[in-house]
């Protein structure tokens, strides 16, 4: 779903604030080492049969310092940038970005994948999985939606003989 004009964020006491609020150990407890284990085998699995890239990144709060003037969605860009998830070779990368303090998912698709996708689908996606999350069903959902990336990637870059080639980590990123 990366766009070229998005509106800038509006500026948001309130979204600061709960950051600078948040308490980790109460809202992020789900998210132990062998779910985030878990998780990397699933993007490993999502990655299988398709030249498409996917990169999950699960932060517990905006930076503090950013928090007043960007959002969920703008942070989701600036680290599909900053982990080169554009970078690949058919513009194939896909970003999920969970915001666990927000209770906001985005997806950020590079120009090759939302060729195919339009943006309804990856929306549907994303407010299926942050429903899913709000049920306290946190694994379970990301998983679902690391499945369902994967089917969408195979469907337009299939390829037969996949060569277990990796052009980004599949290893969940985890910023605290």
């Amino acid at each position: 779903m990366a766009q070229n004009n998005l509106p800038s964020s509006e500026a948001s006491f309130a979204r600061w604030w709960r950051q600078v609020l948040f308490v980790p150990m109460l809202n992020s407890k789900w998210l132990t080492a062998e779910v985030k284990a878990r998780l990397t085998a699933k993007v490993t699995e999502a990655e299988q049969g398709h030249r498409g890239e996917v990169f999950l990144v699960i932060e517990n709060h905006l930076p503090i310092q950013e928090a007043y003037s960007t959002n969920c969605r703008e942070r989701a860009i600036d680290l599909f940038s900053e982990y080169r998830v554009w970078d690949t070779e058919e513009n194939t990368g896909v970003l999920v970005y969970v915001n666990i303090c927000e209770h906001k998912l985005e997806i950020v698709a590079d120009r090759g994948i939302s060729a195919h996708v339009s943006p309804t689908v990856w929306r549907a996606m994303c407010d299926k999985a942050v429903t899913g999350i709000a049920n306290k069903k946190s694994e379970e959902s990301l998983t679902d939606l690391l499945d369902e990336i994967g089917q969408l990637l195979r469907q337009y870059y299939h390829l037969e003989h996949d060569p277990a080639g990796n052009e980004l980590s599949d290893t969940v990123v985890f910023l605290k």
